[in-house]
């Protein structure tokens, strides 16, 4: 299979305008995530250090990442410092803008305050507020789930507010939205569209990703690397105690229990901001079925092969993983939370890291 072809360019962040067609990283390693920005590092050598200050600016200039044409991250340099001979580059995602950025009108500029509002809306609100701003604009879209998210934030009572002299970061609201239980997640998306470099935030409910019964992750074909495998029953459980809103006697309670000839073993959920028993139970039912595994993986390495090719995968997928070694043997589903790619170089292959958590379900 021949190598990849990488490209790496930036442009400016507000006009948009190409600064480096071409820009020659070395150790360049970069990728997704989910709930947050992502990131992407790489190294100028000394004989190209004249392109870092008008060409790599930090806090002005977007840096992008090309794979075989394909346009696969974007994101805002926040960093430009030599070390050496050598000029390091860092970069994060377009999600890490909001977190330099203030309400500096309260409730985003009259957007809120928010009364059981869906969380989808004041993530988009907090862009829209962001970009409107002179000098604010990065041209970033925001795209929501088509039926909204059934989460509320804020009620009448207590209703969810951005107050400009507590200065809040941007990031805030969209933490807070993304925190509550059966709330929304987010990722980024870049893509080109004719001549232009896309950027997306990716709003999504009840997940981001789906299942992949076309992909495999297995040693001995694709996996070059690992995490060790624990087997630990600190996190397993067969019952799960829901308790929901209320206090004493009157809390909303659910309790969701299978029996499978293990040792019973029990966990609380503590939901104290679901009121309906409906949702309650339905947060039980998928949090023992998350609980029924007592091996883990966190992190394999992967290379490039027709099983799973690089690229093929997104944040919130489940995939199929099957890693047999001396001490264990693992074969079953795990959720992408991220990954890191770094390209070939050297006598090095291209490889991508894959961060992993249990698998989505809505309970089985």
């Amino acid at each position: 299979m021949p190598a990849a072809a990488y490209r790496y360019f930036t442009t400016d962040a507000l006009s948009g305008e190409v600064l480096a067609h071409d820009l020659p990283l070395s150790g360049v390693e970069f990728g997704p995530e989910l709930n947050g920005p992502g990131a992407m590092r790489g190294l100028l050598a000394p004989r190209y250090a004249h392109l870092g200050p008008s060409q790599a600016e930090a806090g002005t200039v977007l840096l992008w990442a090309e794979r075989d044409q394909r346009l696969l991250w974007g994101g805002l340099i926040w960093r430009a410092k030599p070390e050496d001979d050598e000029l390091p580059l860092e970069a994060a995602g377009f999600g890490s803008y909001p977190g330099s950025r203030h309400d500096l009108h309260g409730n985003l500029n009259g957007r809120g305050p928010y009364a059981g509002v869906d969380p989808c809306r004041v993530i988009a609100d907090t862009w829209a507020y962001l970009q409107e701003q002179p000098d604010g604009d990065l041209g970033v879209s925001v795209d929501l789930p088509p039926d909204g998210c059934p989460a509320r934030l804020g009620d009448a009572e207590h209703p969810y507010t951005i107050k400009e002299w507590e200065t809040t970061p941007l990031s805030g609201p969209i933490r807070d939205a993304t925190a509550l239980d059966n709330g929304p997640e987010w990722t980024e998306t870049v893509a080109w569209v004719g001549q232009r470099p896309d950027r997306r935030i990716t709003v999504a409910w009840p997940r981001l990703g789906t299942r992949r019964e076309d992909l495999l992750f297995a040693s001995g074909i694709n996996i070059a690397r690992s995490t060790p495998i624990t087997s630990s029953a600190d996190d397993y459980a067969q019952v799960i105690l829901a308790l929901g809103a209320g206090e004493g006697s009157a809390r909303v309670r659910s309790v969701d229990a299978v029996r499978n000839g293990r040792l019973r073993l029990e966990y609380v959920l503590d939901r104290p901001s679901i009121t309906d028993p409906t949702t309650l139970a339905q947060l039980a039912r998928a949090e023992r079925a998350s609980r029924q595994q007592t091996s883990q993986v966190d992190e394999i390495t992967v290379v490039d092969h027709p099983a799973a090719p690089i690229g093929s995968w997104a944040v919130g997928d489940d995939v199929q993983v099957s890693i047999h070694d001396q001490w264990t043997s693992f074969d079953g589903w795990c959720r992408v939370t991220g990954w890191i790619l770094r390209p070939a170089e050297g006598d090095r292959p291209e490889t991508a890291t894959l961060r992993l958590t249990r698998a989505y379900t809505t309970g089985a």
